[in-house]
C-alpha cells in the first residue's frame, strides 16, 4: 500500500513542504492512517475545509489532544480558518471543559500565532459590558434554546439558583454574544466539544437538538461526527451518533404533538 495521491493533495494544502517523522518510524500507520483520515474521510461528503477544521479544533480540545491541536491549527489557517475565529473556539470551550483542561491549548495558540506573525491581542470581539450580559445572555439564550428560557437565570432551588444565573451571564452572556463566529457555528462548536470528551450524553443530546432547531439539521451533523472519527475514534463517535439519533427523534415527537 502506499499513500493516495488525494491524501497527499490535502495533506500538502495543509501542512505545506511538511513530511512526517512517522514515513521514517512508522510507515505502514502513518499510509493507513493518512489514506483514511486525508482522502476516505475529507472526501466522503461535502462539508467545506473551514468547517472541517473549525469542528477538528473544537473536538482536539474537548479531547484533550494538544499535541495534534498544535499540529492542526497551522493547517486550519492554510485553509482559510481566522486567528479570531480559533481563538473564540479556544475561548467558548472554557464555558464547557473549564480553564484547567483548556489553558494547555490558550498557551499553544499564542505560540503558534507569535511563531506565524500574527500580531497579539487580536481586535477586541466583546459586545457585552459586566452591566448588560445578563440581559444579552438571555436575549441570545431564548433565540437559540426557545422562550422557555426566558427568567431561566432566576429558576430552580435556592441553593443552586446561582448556577443558572452563571449559565445565562457568563456562558451565554460572556461568550455566546461574542463576534468572530456566528450562533451556528457556536453550537457546532459546543457540539464538538461534547462529543470529544464524552460522558456527558443528557447535555450532548440537548445541544444536539438546538443544533437542530437553528439549521445545523442531522445530516449537518453526521458529516461532523464523521470528519472527527480519526481524532476521537469510534466509541465517543457512535455514542455521539446515538445521541443525535435520540435528539431528532424526541424533535419529531415534538412536533407531532404540536
Amino acid at each position: 500500500m502506499a499513500i493516495s495521491d488525494q491524501a497527499k493533495k490535502y495533506h500538502e494544502r495543509m501542512f505545506p513542504g511538511y513530511e512526517s517523522k512517522f514515513l521514517k518510524t512508522d510507515p505502514e500507520f502513518i499510509e493507513r492512517f493518512d489514506n483514511f483520515a486525508f482522502d476516505e474521510v475529507v472526501n466522503h461528503d461535502d462539508l467545506d475545509d473551514r468547517t472541517r477544521l473549525i469542528s477538528n479544533l473544537a473536538t482536539l480540545i474537548g479531547c484533550q489532544g494538544i499535541d495534534e491541536f498544535q499540529m492542526m491549527l497551522p493547517a486550519a489557517l492554510n485553509l482559510g480558518v481566522t486567528p479570531v475565529e480559533i481563538k473564540e473556539i479556544v475561548y467558548q470551550a472554557v464555558a464547557y471543559l473549564g480553564i484547567g483542561r483548556v489553558f494547555p491549548f490558550l498557551k499553544a495558540t499564542n505560540t503558534i500565532f507569535e511563531k506565524q506573525g500574527i500580531e497579539l491581542p487580536l481586535e477586541p470581539q466583546a459586545q457585552t459590558t459586566t452591566d448588560n450580559r445578563l440581559a444579552a445572555g438571555e436575549k441570545i439564550q431564548v433565540e437559540i434554546l426557545g422562550d422557555h428560557m426566558k427568567g431561566f437565570w432566576k429558576s430552580g432551588p435556592k441553593e443552586s439558583q446561582h448556577i443558572n444565573y452563571w449559565l445565562t451571564d457568563n456562558c451565554f452572556g460572556d461568550y455566546y454574544t461574542r463576534k468572530g463566529l456566528s450562533k451556528e457555528q457556536r453550537e457546532m462548536i459546543t457540539f464538538c466539544f461534547l462529543s470529544a470528551q464524552g460522558g456527558v450524553e443528557p447535555q450532548l443530546t440537548s445541544h444536539a437538538k438546538t443544533n437542530m432547531k437553528i439549521g445545523n439539521d442531522k445530516e449537518f451533523l453526521i458529516k461532523i461526527i464523521s470528519q472527527n472519527i480519526p481524532f476521537i475514534g469510534y466509541p465517543r463517535s457512535l455514542n455521539t451518533l446515538r445521541c443525535v439519533n435520540n435528539a431528532a427523534s424526541e424533535l419529531e415527537e415534538a412536533n407531532g404533538k404540536n
